[in-house]
């Protein structure tokens, strides 16, 4: 499957997406994969991707491919 994915009609990388969901530059992104859980929002499909805000930190981001709801895990 390709890294890149269609949110809210536009073409988002791994890292485009990540910093979508974080607001602000990351160092580094995963590939993005499906998230096994529908939005709360809208009810669409979420995908997840793994990526390093800062050299010391892991987030696995959740967004939406549909509308603007977006998510972290972070605690």
């Amino acid at each position: 499957m390709s890294d890149n994915r269609v949110v809210q009609g536009r073409m988002q990388t791994p890292e485009s997406l990540a910093e979508l969901i974080e607001g602000e530059s990351v160092m580094d992104a995963e590939p993005i994969e499906d998230a096994d859980d529908d939005c709360p929002e809208c009810g669409e499909n979420v995908i997840s991707v793994g990526y390093m805000p800062s050299a010391l930190e892991f987030v696995t981001g959740y967004k939406c491919q549909e509308c603007d709801w977006s998510d972290t895990d972070r605690d």
